[in-house]
Parts: C-alpha cells; structure tokens; sequence
C-alpha cells in the first residue's frame, strides 16, 4: 500500500518522515517551518523515538 499525502492524496516516499507532500506542507506551514518540523521528525527517527505510532500504517514498527 503507497503512502499518501493526508491533505491531497498525493503519493508520498515510503521513506518519508512525514505523512504529507512538499507542496501542502509549504502550503499549511510555510516554508521555515515545514523544514524545521522536517528536519525534527528526521532527528526522531534516527533516534528511534518516530516509530510509536503512525497515521499511515496502522501497526507501528517498534523498536
């Protein structure tokens, strides 16, 4: 199952730390601060906090 956009249904990279595209994510947040929460989320996933829930995939992957 791809991952969608939340907002436009878009596909999303199954890599990506965030549930939504580029262009809503600017659109909602504005430019600083969808890179801020970007970049945040990244941090968490490296330090293994991102994986407690997920409103894309219904069974999170722990740790």
């Amino acid at each position: 199952m791809a991952k969608k956009c939340i907002y436009c249904k878009t596909d999303v990279s199954e890599e990506s730390v965030i549930d939504f595209c580029k262009r809503c994510g600017i659109g909602v947040w504005g430019e600083k601060m969808f890179n801020t929460i970007v970049e945040s989320m990244e941090k968490s996933r490296a330090a293994g906090d991102l994986f407690q829930g997920s409103v894309s995939e219904p069974s999170a992957r722990r740790a």
